[in-house]
């Protein structure tokens, strides 16, 4: 079994560039491992990362050559300022797909995140943001790309569709994302898209609202439209969303600019909590003719990655507290966490939250090989 675990972790670490250029006391592939398993039983840095390692050595020694012994948090630290971000989420990518396979035609989810804590005064450095990829159906991070200090997420989100497969998925976008260019992009990588539509488009939004206020005069008399709805009640609040499409009618401005465009979309939300009511309209343009219920899926299924990602990642992981910031240690860390997040709710025999299998993780090296092997 030593040998089988050690083969296939070798396998999915065989592209990593090692950048140390001396001499070599530890392995990268006994850094990078040690370093996954570590954040998935709960270690948040790497001072802690090396004391777990530390315990677990008898353990790690099933299938990593530990002759040089465990490295310091300092080796830890150096190398993950000098690995390369995309080649080290790529072999990650690898290793849990290996054990959980993708969704075909799956809603996926685009949307940033700041490291609130990422920045460096001392070397005038910003905290870092990053714009992910969320497989909504697998809880699995497909991609992430750091914006540029001196740019957003309108132009990091391109790359991050040259590193993603989305072919046959349904591409879901915030208003920010809400370019032309972007939609472009996800038609010519074989994908469909639910853009919502904000002030940042002024004629397009207009476009939508004005065509919906009129249509609602007469309750859609004069057009086809496709209608769903949902009550619920729940965390002392009763809502009530609507969720109405139409083909996009005929002379609708802005039209000839959003390659693929077929329908138009509106979600309204009407909720009342603690006697106090509050109403939301968001607009949207679709480039597959859904139905209400699945555009009203794809709008809620993008939240998904706000609760199943970002909010697991500052509530289970710590993230907007953590510290690393040196060199590329934050955007490498940044990969570790999602790669764990991924893996533990990918692994469904315990009906706990992230931060519970954590512990769980931490406490039982059988259910840690379980999350790291499908064992």
């Amino acid at each position: 079994m030593s040998d089988k675990l050690c083969s296939r972790i070798q396998d999915h670490f065989a592209d990593l560039t090692d950048p140390r250029r001396r001499k070599v006391t530890y392995p990268l592939i006994n850094i990078v491992t040690i370093a996954v398993c570590a954040v998935i039983a709960g270690a948040d840095d790497f001072v802690a990362i090396a004391a777990w390692a530390r315990q677990k050595r008898t353990w790690l020694a099933r299938f990593l050559d530990l002759t040089s012994g465990i490295p310091s948090h300092d080796r830890f630290n150096a190398l993950f300022r000098a690995i390369n971000p995309d080649e080290f989420e790529r072999c990650l990518f690898s290793w849990i797909t290996s054990l959980h396979e993708i969704t075909a035609g799956q809603l996926v989810a685009i949307d940033g995140k700041t490291l609130r804590q990422s920045f460096d005064k001392a070397d005038a450095k910003c905290a870092i943001h990053m714009v992910s990829a969320w497989a909504t159906a697998n809880h699995i991070t497909l991609g992430q790309v750091v914006v540029d200090q001196k740019s957003n997420e309108i132009t990091a989100i391109p790359k991050l569709l040259e590193l993603v497969d989305v072919s046959g998925c349904l591409v879901t976008i915030d208003a920010m994302g809400c370019q032309a260019e972007l939609a472009n992009r996800i038609i010519e990588a074989k994908a469909d898209y639910v853009l919502a539509v904000k002030g940042n488009q002024p004629t397009l939004h207009d476009g939508i609202m004005d065509f919906f206020v009129d249509q609602m005069e007469d309750d859609f008399a004069r057009v086809k439209v496709s209608r769903h709805e949902t009550k619920e009640h729940g965390h002392g609040r009763d809502e009530h969303r609507t969720y109405l499409v139409c083909d996009v009618p005929a002379g609708f401005p802005d039209r000839g600019r959003w390659k693929g465009l077929k329908r138009i979309g509106v979600a309204i939300r009407d909720a009342v909590r603690g006697g106090k009511g509050c109403d939301d309209v968001r607009y949207y343009i679709l480039s597959k003719k859904l139905s209400a219920r699945r555009f009203g899926a794809a709008v809620r299924g993008h939240w998904g990655i706000e609760n199943g990602c970002h909010w697991q990642l500052d509530m289970s992981f710590g993230e907007d507290r953590s510290r690393i910031r040196k060199g590329r240690a934050d955007a490498n860390f940044a990969v570790v966490r999602r790669m764990a997040l991924s893996m533990l709710k990918n692994e469904k025999s315990q009906k706990v939250g992230v931060k519970a299998k954590r512990l769980t993780a931490a406490w039982s090296d059988d259910y840690l090989e379980q999350v790291l092997f499908g064992t």
